[in-house]
Order: structure tokens, then C-alpha cells, then sequence
């Protein structure tokens, strides 16, 4: 069992292959190895604001006020 800590990088390709559903079982198998979920929680909160705000933004641009 390998338990060492994901770098950055790492957290963020993990979460955006699991965003768009093509997450491999190896880098899944080790995300779940990891000692702590909460660089996985941040991430995905970013990943999640980041989404609104390019969603509210593109229906501001094709349906002016």
C-alpha cells in the first residue's frame, strides 16, 4: 500500500478525470489510498465555482440584457 501524498498537479488531474467520467481504476485505487480527501474537496470546490461562473458567463454573452 502505497500512502504517499499526491502532489498538486496530481490532485487536479484526478478530479478532472473523474468530472468528465474517464478516471482510471489504477488512479482511482490510488486517490482512495490516500491519507487525507480534503485536497480532493478543495479542488473539486474550485473545479465546481469555476463551472458556475463559465456557465453564467456564457449566458450573459448570448443572451444580452
Amino acid at each position: 500500500m502505497d500512502n504517499t501524498k499526491s502532489g498538486l498537479w496530481d490532485v487536479v488531474k484526478s478530479v478532472a478525470a473523474s468530472v468528465f467520467g474517464v478516471q482510471s481504476s489504477a488512479n482511482r485505487e490510488r486517490d482512495f489510498q490516500q491519507q487525507s480527501f480534503v485536497p480532493f474537496v478543495v479542488v473539486g470546490i474550485i473545479f465546481f465555482i469555476i463551472l458556475i461562473v463559465s456557465l453564467v458567463l456564457i449566458v450573459s454573452v448570448v443572451i444580452p440584457d
